[in-house]
Parts: structure tokens; C-alpha cells; sequence
């Protein structure tokens, strides 16, 4: 049960969370007239440490930092592919988001569909992209309201029944306002305190957690007797062979999928050049430094005998900090993984609704809308979209939107081929890409739910398993390149492409001028 000093730390800092909301309109206030870059992307001015707090607080969002921990908790060394995968995706987005922003202001693209629409000349493809980017954004944005009871109700600050729902709505009342009125400009400043909340806490929440349970040695030591091991070195901890394949191919498959994902693209867009895309993709791996300490915690948990709730291994964590943490402090981890829920979930809701204004609303519904009623659309769909999670969140189980949200990974990924390959080759017939994302999506499901909802399906008839949404793509890439040459042997014509991007693969430099304003 949370005592009164947890309560009242925890407090302060949403409180404080909510008092930076408000002033989210003076970071670059401009008279321009209201527009979807404006709302939607902080009319692309954001410099290197806004964007570096925005695209991290984006990108670790608050059940990562609770789900990664819980692998680790159940089942070891496992848990750990997710410090990798976001290693290798700096350097990813090194590349990919920098020269992607430069045809984006160059255009005056808003969303990855519309670098879709003007790389093909095809609507049809645009609009699958846009409607995947939703799909696989919704259950994802669920899933951080998820995180956040999963930590409250562990450290005993959420109450049971209706009262508990009306904080959840309280504290995701105050978001929904701030994103309505200032769009991506709340949670941009929300950005700045979660940094320097998750960063603090966590480090002395390890810096305690050693302390208590005599080291890094006895932690791992720990562990390993309580997973049914000697030690370290002989016990589920540790890889085993068998789950080589699976580590692997989730690691990289989910570095592919990250960048396709309309809220961490939206944060790239806000930025104010490549240069400092650039750099902020230089700095990146702090965040993922972070996302190591939580998964050590995963460990410590175990080693420290925490008995996490039958199917609830995310709750361990906050079930360690608080049985060793202070009450002040144990607060401060708590309100810290909240606030890290809150920033992600708001670019996500921005990044869903201007998907839908700019390649739904406007391509089928409305095309003569003017800039004005664009914002008001994409407002209302935003907090539409606030408001269906917290109704998901309500009505069904945890576990329908955690099997959504892996399903939503397996879907992301099948728009790689449009959207990253698009990038550097014009070669593929947008037929081929229609073709090939078609069959990923139906070969990813199928394989998805063939497995209970397990994102690594087997491999052959041995003990190896690898990640599906990979197996999806590797055949969506196969349709791809086949479909484009049948397509053009018949002579099958594509549309006209409106970027100025190489129509072939180039190794030299790309259009980027180095400028922040090109």
C-alpha cells in the first residue's frame, strides 16, 4: 500500500508534468496561420536536444521499460535482444531518417504516406501504408495506458475499482487537453521532465539495488539459483543454443519496424534539419542505456525473490522498488514510468489522426479542405484516439491489446520495402509493392496467431524459432522483386514520381544539402 511520501512525490511530479503541458506554447511560437505542419510537427523546428528528448521519450516508451524488465524477470538473457535492436537502430536512422526528412520539407510531406504517394504516384499504396501505420499504432498506444496500471497497481498507488479509473482518466485528461490545444508541442516539453526523472531514478534505484544485494555478482549468482542453475554459467540465464535464432532475428526485425512507425517518424519530422537528425541519432544509445539498467532489474527482481503475480512478470520491477526503495523515491521511479507513458501515447495519438487527415480525409474525403479545418480534424481525431484506448483499456483484457500491439509489430514492418528500399531505388512497380505488402500482412497474421499469439514461429521441424514478422517480410521482398519484373517485361505502366530522389540505387551522396534549412 503506498504510503504518504510516495503518494505526495508522485503527485508533484504529474503535477509538474501537467504545469509544463501548459507552457507548451511558447517553445517556438510563431504567428503563422494554423497548419497540420504546425500542429502536427512543431512546424519542423525542433534542434538537436529538443528533438533528442522527443525522439528518445518516444521511442522508450513506458511498458518497454516495464515489458523488457519482465522478459528478463521470467526468462533471463532472452529479454536482452532489445538492447541491441536499438543499438543497430542509430546508425539505421542515421541514414534513413535524414534524407527522408529532406524530401519531407522539401515537398512538404507530413506523414511517411505522402513520401509514398509522391515516390509512386500511387494512392492505393499511400493508403495502405497510412491505414497500416493506424493499425499498429492503436493497440500500441493501449498498451501505455497498460503500462502504467501495471506499475501503479504494483506499488500500490492505483485504487481498485471505479476510483482507479478516474485517476487513469485524470491523468490522461490533462495529455489529452495539452496534445488538443499545442499538438506535438506538449509532449515535446513533457519530454524534457522525463528525461531527467527516468534518468535520476533509475540510477539510483541501481545504485541502491547493488548496494542492498551485494553487487552485480550476487545479483546475476541470484538469479541463476532461482531460474533452477548452479550458477551463471549453467542455467537458463544464460542463451541456450536453441534460442540464438529467435534473440537474433526479433533483434533485427524490430530494428526495421521501429522506423516505420508513424509516432517515431512523426518525431523525426519535427526536427529542424538532417544535420541534427544526425546527431541526435549519434546520441541515441543513452536511451538504450537505460532500457539495459531496466532489464538488470528484471534481474535483481529475481535474484532479490520478488514473486511477480502469475502472468504479470511486468509488475516485478515495481514490486522491487517498492520493497527496498523509500517511499520518496519509490515515487519518483513511479511517476517517472508514468510520465514516460504519457509522452509516447501523445505522439502516437498526433501521429494516428494526421495519418488520417492527410491520406484519408483529404485523398477520398475532403480534397479541397483548407489548412484550418485539416487541424480541427486531425485535433478531434486525436483525442478520439485517446479516448478509444482508454475505453480498450476498460473494456477488454490486458492480453487482447498485447496480442494486438505483436501483431501490429509483424504489420509495420511489411511498409519497409515501400517506404526505406523507396527510398534509395525507384525501381519497384507499385503493383509489386501492393502485392508483396498483401501477402506479408496475411502470412505474418496467419503465423501470428497459428502460434497463441507468440511473435517467433518455429523453423522447420527443429528447436530453432525465429521472429515471423521477418519470415513475413523476407516473403513480402520476394513478391516484390518478382512482381516488378513481370510487371515491366508486360509493360504495365506506374505512376509519375514527384520527388527528386535517384529513380536507382546510388551510392553517392543523397540530396541532403548539410543544411539545417534547406
Amino acid at each position: 500500500m503506498a504510503d504518504g511520501a510516495m503518494t505526495a512525490t508522485f503527485l508533484a511530479v504529474i503535477g509538474g508534468a501537467s504545469l509544463l503541458a501548459v507552457t507548451a506554447r511558447r517553445l517556438h511560437p510563431t504567428d503563422r496561420l494554423p497548419s497540420l505542419e504546425g500542429w502536427a510537427l512543431a512546424d519542423r523546428s525542433l534542434g538537436p536536444v529538443w528533438t533528442w528528448l522527443l525522439l528518445g521519450g518516444t521511442i522508450f516508451t513506458a511498458y518497454t521499460f516495464t515489458a523488457v524488465p519482465g522478459l528478463a524477470y521470467g526468462n533471463g538473457a532472452a529479454a536482452f535482444f532489445a538492447v541491441p535492436y536499438t543499438v543497430i537502430v542509430c546508425p539505421l536512422a542515421f541514414v534513413l531518417l535524414s534524407r527522408l526528412w529532406t524530401v519531407a520539407r522539401r515537398h512538404g510531406y507530413v506523414t511517411v504516406a505522402d513520401f509514398v504517394r509522391g515516390r509512386y504516384g500511387s494512392p492505393p499504396l499511400a493508403l495502405v501504408v497510412a491505414l497500416t501505420g493506424i493499425l499498429a499504432t492503436m493497440p500500441y498506444l493501449a498498451l501505455q495506458l497498460l503500462g502504467i496500471r501495471a506499475v501503479l497497481t504494483a506499488g500500490g498507488v492505483y485504487p481498485q475499482g471505479a476510483a482507479g479509473d478516474l485517476v487513469m482518466v485524470a491523468l490522461f485528461a490533462g495529455l489529452a487537453i495539452a496534445t488538443y490545444r499545442h499538438g506535438l508541442r506538449a509532449p515535446a516539453v513533457i519530454s524534457a521532465l522525463k528525461a531527467v526523472a527516468v534518468f535520476v531514478s533509475l540510477t539510483v534505484v541501481c545504485w541502491l539495488v547493488l548496494e542492498r544485494l551485494g553487487g552485480p555478482g550476487a545479483v546475476f549468482e541470484g538469479a541463476a539459483r532461482r531460474l533452477g542453475g548452479t550458477d551463471v554459467a549453467h542455467s537458463p540465464l544464460l542463451l541456450s543454443p536453441e534460442q540464438q535464432p529467435a534473440y537474433a532475428t526479433l533483434a533485427l526485425g524490430s530494428t526495421l519496424a521501429l522506423l516505420m512507425y508513424p509516432h517515431v517518424l512523426t518525431a523525426g519530422f519535427a526536427a529542424d534539419g538532417p544535420r541534427t537528425l544526425r546527431k541526435v541519432s549519434v546520441a541515441l544509445p543513452a536511451w538504450t542505456g537505460l532500457l539495459a539498467l531496466f532489464g538488470f532489474l528484471g534481474v535483481a527482481a529475481l535474484a532479490a525473490g520478488v514473486q511477480a503475480p502469475r502472468g504479470g512478470a511486468e509488475a516485478a520491477v515495481p514490486m522491487l522498488v517498492d520493497r527496498l526503495m523509500p517511499g520518496p523515491l519509490a515515487g519518483l521511479v513511479f511517476a517517472a514510468i508514468t510520465v514516460g507513458a504519457l509522452v509516447p501515447a501523445a505522439v502516437m495519438s498526433i501521429a494516428a489522426a494526421t495519418c488520417f487527415v492527410r491520406n484519408v480525409y483529404v485523398e477520398y474525403i475532403h480534397p479541397t479542405a483548407t489548412p484550418k479545418r485539416q487541424v480541427r480534424i486531425a485535433k478531434a481525431v486525436s483525442l478520439t484516439a485517446k479516448v478509444g484506448a482508454v475505453a480498450f483499456v476498460f473494456g477488454l483484457r490486458d492480453q487482447d491489446a498485447i496480442n494486438l500491439q505483436l501483431l501490429g509489430g509483424v504489420w509495420i514492418l511489411q511498409i519497409f520495402p515501400a517506404v526505406a528500399v523507396g527510398l534509395f531505388t525507384g525501381r519497384l512497380h507499385p503493383r509489386a509493392l501492393l502485392a508483396g505488402w498483401g501477402v506479408g500482412m496475411v502470412a505474418g497474421t496467419f503465423m501470428v496467431v497459428r502460434e497463441g499469439f507468440s511473435s517467433v514461429v518455429a523453423l522447420g521441424s527443429g528447436p530453432w524459432e525465429i521472429y515471423a514478422g521477418l519470415v513475413a517480410l523476407l516473403l513480402n521482398l520476394t513478391v516484390v522483386v518478382a512482381g516488378t519484373a513481370v510487371l515491366e517485361r508486360l509493360g504495365v505502366p506506374r505512376g509519375a514520381d514527384a520527388t527528386d530522389l535517384p529513380p536507382r540505387l546510388t551510392v553517392g551522396r543523397g540530396p541532403e544539402t548539410g543544411a539545417n534549412n534547406p
